[in-house]
């Protein structure tokens, strides 16, 4: 039984309910904890709207390659084409950790699925939801989530927001 840490972000369409649809599908898998919505803004050189970001925990049998397959079975679910490179998305589901039957790290290099994600401890978007839903959460060769946080420039992680919808206008 292995438990994976899974970064969901979603900037095109209606980003909560891809968001919410997606972790409905995680409680298949075993879902065992997942933040709130985070409203971001969005990373890399793509200009874009702003990005719905959550993490999620899930613990099965799965091992690391096939959390993978899942993260993209959940992103084609959501209709997620890869024209761009960090370019807007209907949803993108990333592998941030994952831990084996032992509870030790699963690390790779392989170009596909790198473990631990090697850009997780620079994104406040994945950093403060994971450290909302896990206090003691610790990113594998990097620390513990809450010293990361304190590494990154304030402003990213003050942008990080959690969000609430906007309430029904009433009649």
């Amino acid at each position: 039984m292995s438990t994976a840490v899974l970064s969901l972000g979603a900037n095109l369409g209606d980003r909560a309910a891809t968001l919410r649809s997606a972790l409905a599908a995680l409680s298949a898998d075993g879902l065992v904890a997942h933040s709130d919505l985070y409203e971001t803004p969005p990373w890399g050189p793509v200009e874009q709207p702003p990005y719905l970001n959550a993490i999620a925990v899930v613990r099965g049998g799965r091992d690391a390659r096939g959390w993978l397959e899942r993260a993209h079975e959940l992103e084609q679910a959501a209709g997620r084409t890869r024209e761009v490179r960090w370019g807007a998305r209907t949803l993108d589901v990333d592998v941030v950790t994952v831990s084996g039957d032992d509870g030790q790290p699963v690390r790779s290099d392989d170009p596909e699925l790198t473990l631990p994600h090697p850009r997780a401890h620079e994104r406040a978007f994945v950093l403060v939801p994971w450290l909302a839903v896990d206090p003691a959460a610790a990113l594998p060769g990097r620390g513990v989530v809450r010293d990361l946080l304190a590494l990154l420039d304030p402003a990213d992680v003050a942008a990080v927001v959690r969000w609430e919808p906007e309430p029904e206008p009433r009649p």
